[in-house]
């Protein structure tokens, strides 16, 4: 047998040779498998004809050859580097052409067919993955070529097994014209990444079958019919049925929706297969503009979601997956957009059994091509058409029969042209029953819904108003921003802003946050790598640090804070009334499943609690409830009542007690401190004396409160920029992040002016300003004292011209030996003015580590919010109002001028700030910078804290 080396397949904008035609993903009851995941033999070659196909000769000596786990990316094996760009092609971009350097990997599997493998012959091989351009021998026979890296293809191979000493051959390419089809923003990662599976094929077995399973909302009926290549017989035993295939038959069911996922187990049987079918039935349809799923509009509560793990890429197991509908699950997620690719088969089955709505995306990117004005894009060019339905076959015939999957989507940020319209008209033809989705169809020519990315609020409302323009098929089309609030960093901000538009025009039916994980991978040295740590020639850096979840999947703040955004159930009141109004927000479901609680507390602490009745409201009703009175002997102090909905049973996604929604409700209003200014001012020994308080008396620099040291307390304004204050190069918004920098907020100065000592106060004035600028603070501080406490008041005034709103505004000082931390304000976790919709009030405590968010990028993280007095390093501070506090073990230059997590080395000092105000978050990374009403605006501003050193019990 003669080998020769060819390669031109690489180059070719088809979708490949010799695979089998697509059909629906299933496990059969009763045909073999085999898995030949596992340890591969590995060689990897600079370019893509270095070495010839010889490898593949059964015999072949590949014992010097090194090992990779498949499924995986040799590049996270120590075999060659990632590669991380958004949207920029890694190498030239000369469509269909490839460089030279292309990095190709050679794999070898052995393997032997289990003693009881049937020996009718009938087989087929399964990739369920590869990137980007594969070739395949079995036993030394050629057996063809694909690309599609997201998609399954599959190969007969019956007539060529051996009850053992298989040779399977796979010579897989990073770069092929399949490349151009594939700039999504996530790492190049080449590889075998998803299963590769033997499936034994009987005679009279089930080639490709679609279940086709309505829902009649008027009748309470479903309609089941299974088409099938091979004529069989469906049952479906809960229900009494038992038809033939392509026979309709109609029976009352319960609807499958992604908030009550009702599903029911059947069989497909043929002469010589069963299959089994999990059917849910649900109808989906564009009806008076909206997207309804059995005859309601759904609210789309989503996030993006590509498929990652820090050490192993996008190769997933069956555990990793559930995880994250777990996860999404009980943070009040109803739905995924696939981004950008078709995921593992197996998530969409999650997805069915555990409930969430799907858009399923095809594997199609080519958003490098607006580099140049999409000139050569290859959707706009007929000779990649057949591609380009190879892959929407792909993708529709792989996941058809999933009830989860309510939208098709012909892929993301190709621009325009005639292979997408061509995608949609097939995709049409073969599936009517779900709508079209695309957001880069402006016209909506190809699509049945308007999308958009990263429309600011305003623009958004009017789109809920109809008062935009575009096509007249465009405007009586519902909107879904199918990406939205950019979760890179510290935010996004202002998702509860965007909540209130969904809810309140019907037009508008959601969107899904960008996105759902970091893809960060870990690194020794640097705990995440993200671009540019590899070494790469062109990257963009931690862009691809953007999701809800951090890389080891803890959730972020973010996470935390859309939770509460879009939770089921609203639970409002104003306290005036004793009473509470809650109300249903989900689009199918009562709330029998529910139990509520309330607790009244004082002061952050429950001085009694109970059990609320709410009647089992339907989707969008509500109910004024009667609150308990308050317990009699409860503690004097500001009270909250909090209100809770718990799931009143385990369920399959979380258990009894598990918080779905809550709401706190004012019953008494704080008191705030009060220190009368009895004390005097004494002046000794160098240094001034006022109550606790000692001060420098030539600077009125505060160097303790009673025993506790404090070191370098002034007025601060900056913080550690996040993502989204510096924003993206390429937008043409202010970008607050470099004009703060320009004007120097990084680099203030403190001039003292004067120290006066009167009878009842010390004042120290100073203005605080940046070299090179006018603009200024001119900023006092006042010290009182009672005796026992020290009182101090902050006054600002700007001098010059600000034309940008301030980062921060409070103060900062050094403490020592500072271990843990209790406050009584918001909580558990981090808060700033547009994220502060899952701060509850309560009594917290922590360590000064676990006051720290792990972004990726480090930046300013870990304030928590509307907090009334703390307690620290044996320091107490009460504010007036209620102030921000953040603490660490580094400056926030040190945070600064950080790269990654080990980049900050703790330090003997801990640095308190106590603010008045932050500037608010935005999602400026990707999307519109902070509401106006979020800024912090450069104005008068008076403050004050009142500082004490409590005696230790």
């Amino acid at each position: 047998m003669s080998f020769r080396t060819s390669t031109q397949y690489v180059e070719d904008v088809s979708p490949g040779s010799g695979a089998l035609p697509p059909r629906a993903w299933y496990a059969s009851c009763d045909a073999m498998s085999l898995s030949l995941n596992g340890g591969w033999r590995f060689r990897l070659s600079d370019t893509a004809d270095a070495e010839d196909d010889s490898f593949a000769t059964p015999g072949y000596d590949a014992g010097g050859w090194a090992e990779v786990s498949v499924p995986g990316h040799w590049v996270l094996q120590g075999h060659g580097s990632p590669v991380y760009t958004n949207h920029l092609y890694p190498f030239p971009v000369d469509p269909p052409r490839v460089p030279t350097e292309n990095p190709t990997g050679d794999h070898l599997r052995l393997f032997d067919l289990p003693g009881d493998w049937p020996a009718d012959g009938g087989a087929v091989l399964r990739f369920d993955g590869v990137e980007s351009c594969a070739r395949v021998w079995l036993n030394g026979t050629d057996l063809g070529e694909f690309k599609g890296s997201r998609l399954p293809h599959e190969f007969a191979v019956g007539h060529l097994l051996r009850p053992g000493g298989n040779v399977l051959a796979v010579r897989v390419h990073q770069w092929s014209a399949g490349s151009y089809l594939e700039d999504q923003d996530q790492w190049w990662l080449p590889g075998i990444f998803r299963d590769v599976t033997l499936l034994h094929r009987p005679a009279g077995g089930v080639l490709d079958f679609f279940v086709h399973a309505s829902y009649d909302h008027t009748a309470g009926a479903g309609t089941l019919r299974v088409d099938s290549d091979v004529a069989g017989r469906v049952t479906v035993p809960e229900l009494g049925i038992d038809v033939a295939t392509g026979e309709p038959v109609t029976v009352p069911v319960e609807p499958w929706s992604a908030e009550t996922p009702r599903l029911y187990d059947g069989v497909l049987a043929t002469e010589g297969e069963r299959v089994p079918l999990r059917v849910g039935f649900r109808t989906v349809e564009l009806s008076d503009g909206l997207i309804k799923v059995n005859g309601r509009p759904v609210l789309f509560k989503g996030v993006n979601r590509h498929e990652w793990h820090p050490e192993r890429g996008r190769a997933l197991d069956l555990a990793t997956m559930r995880e994250d509908v777990l996860l999404m699950k009980r943070h009040n997620i109803n739905a995924v957009r696939t981004s950008h690719y078709p995921p593992h088969p197996a998530f969409l089955g999650l997805c069915d059994e555990l409930g969430l709505w799907v858009i399923d995306e095809c594997d199609l990117e080519t958003h490098g091509f607006t580099e140049q004005g999409w000139r050569d894009n290859p959707v706009d060019d007929d000779r990649w058409t057949p591609a380009l339905l190879d892959r929407a076959a792909r993708m529709v015939e792989r996941d058809k029969n999933h009830p989860s999957v309510v939208i098709w989507s012909l892929g993301n940020e190709a621009g325009t042209g005639r292979g997408l319209t061509a995608m949609a008209g097939w995709i049409r033809g073969r599936d009517p029953s779900r709508p079209l989705h695309y957001e880069g169809d402006p016209g909506c020519r190809d699509t049945d819904v308007y999308s958009r990315m990263y429309a600011g609020h305003a623009e958004v409302e009017r789109i809920g108003r109809r008062l935009d323009g575009g096509t007249h098929k465009r405007r009586q089309l519902p909107l879904i921003l199918c990406e939205y609030g950019h979760a890179m960093g510290n935010g996004p901000g202002g998702l509860a802003d965007y909540q209130r538009l969904f809810e309140t025009h019907e037009r508008l039916q959601g969107g899904f946050v960008w996105e759902w994980i970091d893809h960060g991978i870990a690194h020794p040295e640097l705990g995440y790598a993200y671009g540019g740590d590899f070494g790469e020639e062109l990257h963009d850096g931690n862009f691809v640090c953007d999701g809800l979840l951090f890389p080891d999947r803890r959730p972020s703040p973010g996470l935390t804070e859309y939770k509460k955004v879009i939770e089921p159930v609203g639970i409002s009141g104003d306290g005036t009334d004793g009473t509470v109004r809650v109300t249903n927000k989900h689009d199918f479901a009562d709330l029998s499943a529910l139990a509520f609680t309330w607790s009244y507390e004082v002061e952050g602490e429950a001085a009694d609690s109970g059990t609320l009745a709410v009647p089992a409201l339907a989707p969008g009703a509500s109910a004024d409830l009667e609150l308990p009175e308050p317990p009699p002997g409860a503690p004097a102090g500001e009270a909250l009542w909090t209100v809770r909905a718990v799931l009143a049973a385990d369920t399959p996604w979380a258990p009894k007690g598990h918080v779905v929604a809550w709401g706190q409700i004012p019953a008494a209003e704080r008191r705030t401190p009060h220190v009368t200014a009895t004390a005097r001012p004494v002046a000794g020994d160098g240094v001034i004396t006022l109550g606790p308080g000692v001060f420098d008396a030539r600077t009125g620099a505060l160097r303790a409160v009673g025993d506790v040291a404090v070191s370098g307390l002034r007025l601060d304004v900056w913080r550690a920029t996040t993502d989204n204050d510096d924003g993206a190069d390429w937008q043409s918004d202010l970008r607050h992040g470099p004009l703060w920098r320009k004007l120097g907020l990084h680099r203030m100065r403190h001039r003292l002016d004067a120290v006066e000592m009167g009878a009842d106060a010390l004042t120290v004035r100073t203005r605080v300003a940046a070299a090179a600028r006018e603009t200024g603070l001119s900023t006092v501080y006042r010290w009182t004292s009672d005796g026992d406490r020290l009182r101090l008041t902050v006054g600002t005034v700007p001098e010059g011209d600000w034309t940008v709103p301030l980062p921060r505004l409070g103060i900062r000082f050094g403490l020592p030996a500072v271990d843990g931390v209790e406050w009584y304000g918001g909580g558990p976790g981090e808060a700033y003015p547009d994220t502060r919709t899952a701060s509850v009030v309560g009594r917290w405590r922590s360590t000064v580590e676990g006051l720290q968010t792990p972004y990726v990028r480090p930046q300013e993280n870990g304030a928590r919010i509307d907090v009334r007095w703390a307690e620290l390093g044996g320091l107490r501070v009460e504010g007036e109002p209620a102030f921000w506090l953040t603490a660490r073990r580094w400056t926030t230059e040190q945070l600064d001028a950080a790269a990654h997590r080990t980049d900050l080395v703790p330090g003997d000092t801990v640095w308190v700030n106590l603010d008045h105000g932050q500037h608010g978050i935005g999602s400026q990374s990707c999307g519109p910078a902070p509401l106006p009403r979020y800024h912090l605006r450069a104005e008068p501003a008076e403050f004050s804290f009142v500082f004490s050193a409590p005696a230790t019990p």
